[in-house]
C-alpha cells in the first residue's frame, strides 16, 4: 500500500468500528506504527506527545483490534477498520466525541424513537402508535399478520408502488411489535449476526 507521510512522517488514522460504522477517534502514524499495527493487528500510533509508539489498550487494555486499512483516493489518510475492546477514549467514552458506539439504522432508528416516544406519551386521541398499544400486544400482532398478508397479495401482482406502500407498512407495525416485545432491531441485528458464519 503506498502510504504518502506528511513532512513530520506521519498519517492520519481514522479509527472506525467495522459493526456499527461510528468513528471512534482520530490518531497518527509513522511507518513504524503502520508495519506494528499490521503485524500484531492491535492498532499501534505515533503519540505526538510522548514521541513515541503506543499501541492503544496498552496500559487500559481496551485494545483496538484491526480488521481492514483503507487508504484514501490522495493515499494522505488512513481508514482503519476495527473491533474495539471496551472504550476508545481515555476519558472512559466509546467515541473521542462522547458518543455512545451503537448501531444506527437510519431513518429506521429514527422511527423506533418515535415508537418509543408516542408508546411512552400515552396520547390515544393524537398518536395511531398509542391507541394501538393501549389495545394490547394482540391486537398488534394481528395487524402485523395483516400487513404481512397485504404485502404477499401485493409482492403477487404487478403494481410495485403498493408492494412498496404495504411492505413500508408491514416494517411500521413490526417495529411496533419488537417494541411491544420489548426488543430493537439491535436485537434482530444480534440474532442474523450469530446465524451468519
Amino acid at each position: 500500500m503506498e502510504i504518502k507521510f506528511n513532512n513530520d512522517g506521519l498519517v492520519p488514522a481514522i479509527i472506525q468500528d467495522v459493526t456499527t460504522k461510528n468513528v471512534l477517534m482520530l490518531g497518527y502514524m509513522n511507518e513504524e506504527a503502520y508495519h506494528k499495527t499490521v503485524s500484531t493487528r492491535q492498532v499501534t500510533f505515533f503519540s505526538r506527545s510522548k514521541q513515541r509508539l503506543w499501541t492503544k489498550g496498552e496500559e487500559s487494555g481496551n485494545f483496538l483490534n484491526l480488521v481492514d486499512i483503507k487508504n484514501d483516493c490522495d493515499n494522505d489518510t488512513l481508514l482503519i477498520q476495527v473491533n474495539p475492546v471496551g472504550p476508545t477514549c481515555h476519558k472512559g467514552t466509546d467515541t473521542c466525541w462522547g458518543e455512545e458506539n451503537k448501531s444506527n439504522y437510519g431513518f429506521f432508528s429514527t422511527l423506533e424513537d418515535v415508537i418509543t416516544e408516542r408508546i411512552a406519551n400515552k396520547d390515544t386521541n393524537k398518536s395511531y402508535v398509542a391507541s394501538l398499544f393501549a389495545k394490547g400486544i394482540n391486537k398488534v400482532a394481528q395487524k402485523v399478520g395483516e400487513e404481512a398478508v397485504e404485502t404477499v397479495i401485493e409482492a403477487m401482482d404487478t403494481n410495485d408502488e403498493l408492494f412498496i406502500y404495504e411492505s413500508a407498512d408491514l416494517m411500521f407495525h413490526y417495529l411496533m411489535l419488537l417494541q411491544a416485545k420489548g426488543f430493537t432491531l439491535k436485537d434482530i441485528e444480534e440474532e442474523l449476526k450469530g446465524r451468519h458464519k
